[in-house]
């Protein structure tokens, strides 16, 4: 691994450290890979989420790129995961495209957004189990081993977008993932070759700059660039943004998302998927929990119920014995009408 030269923005208050101790704070960690790529002109995109990671990796990245006479496309991009987001997220990633004077890339998942992800999982688990084709029903919900919402809504169609953007030639895809954050991040290379975005006629790079920075290195500089961290942060406390709610969020997340009143549509769209499936957000939290002021009387009341009496006709008679058959349920009794071996 290498470390290139720092130099501080012009925009750096000087009075917060020592120029000696801010040069080893906020390093750019790169490799010969990653040298060599940007020695060539290629692009860079700089994957944004309006979360206090990828500004400071904007931020820095722009400065790095600024004194080292990088001369190829530099471009900030944002997938939109839809109503699950919180509002405020796009606005952050346009102001700081505005305030760095580069283009900002939205992209979206063609198929609908997170929520209708989950959705169609259920209704289509459902289907299969109907049709004799599954001998249990699934979760609905992307879980920390099974993240396709990150894969997915996330990952693929920003890849997709780079590839049509740049199909020749090298490009470079700059995330702001940090170390501390987790022990498979901690693990994590600052450069590897990224086989979404390579083509027959050039390389893909996913590049890690920020690795070594701690959750307070990342703060003090956004501050230092003049700008103003999300709502999530500064007004509800939150730890993190990425989903109003995600599936990585602790408890303390959860509540503090559903503070604010942006959020509280998505929440009880999602926590009708809990009741609706029986299968809790998280493995051994109920999102439902989190803020069940917010829901009407009878979603609360079906929330709150401690056993269930089922009658199903047909394909509910089938979504029945799979529900009867889970570890924990709720089911009482279940009475079952027009129900054969097959579905005609």
């Amino acid at each position: 691994m290498h470390t290139a030269t720092i130099e501080l923005p012009s925009r750096w208050q000087p009075d917060l450290f020592a120029d000696q101790v801010a040069l080893a704070r906020f390093d750019v960690a790169t490799t010969p890979e990653i040298e060599s790529a940007l020695d060539s002109k290629a692009p860079v995109f700089i994957g944004v989420s309006g979360g206090k990671d990828s500004q400071a990796l904007a931020y820095r990245l722009c400065d790095h790129f600024d004194n080292r006479g990088h001369a190829g496309p530099r471009l900030l991009i944002h997938s939109n995961l839809g109503r699950v987001e919180w509002r405020q997220s796009l606005p952050v990633c346009e102001r700081l495209a505005a305030r760095l004077g580069v283009e900002l890339v939205v992209v979206r998942r063609q198929a609908g957004d997170m929520m209708d992800r989950w959705l169609s999982r259920w209704e289509a688990n459902v289907a299969r189990y109907a049709n004799l084709a599954c001998v249990k029903l699934i979760l609905p919900w992307s879980t920390p081993s099974t993240r396709f919402c990150t894969a997915e809504l996330k990952s693929a169609v920003i890849a997709s977008a780079m590839r049509r953007r740049f199909p020749t030639g090298e490009v470079i895809s700059a995330v702001g993932i940090r170390r501390e954050e987790s022990s498979v991040r901690a693990r994590m290379p600052v450069w590897r070759r990224d086989e979404r975005t390579v083509r027959k006629s050039g390389m893909g790079h996913t590049w890690n700059p920020i690795l070594g920075w701690s959750r307070t290195d990342v703060i003090d500089y956004v501050r230092s660039r003049g700008d103003r961290l999300h709502e999530a942060y500064t007004t509800y406390g939150s730890t993190r943004v990425s989903c109003a709610f995600c599936i990585m969020g602790s408890e303390h997340d959860l509540r503090a998302s559903a503070g604010c009143a942006d959020n509280a549509a998505i929440y009880r769209e999602m926590v009708e998927l809990e009741v609706l499936s029986t299968f809790s957000f998280q493995g051994s939290r109920w999102l439902g929990d989190a803020a069940p002021h917010l829901l009407d009387a009878p979603l609360l009341a079906r929330l709150d119920a401690k056993t269930v009496d089922w009658v199903g006709t047909s394909m509910g008679g089938l979504i029945g014995i799979g529900v009867a058959a889970l570890k924990g349920s709720a089911l009482r009794r279940l009475v079952i009408n027009d129900v054969g071996p097959t579905i005609d």
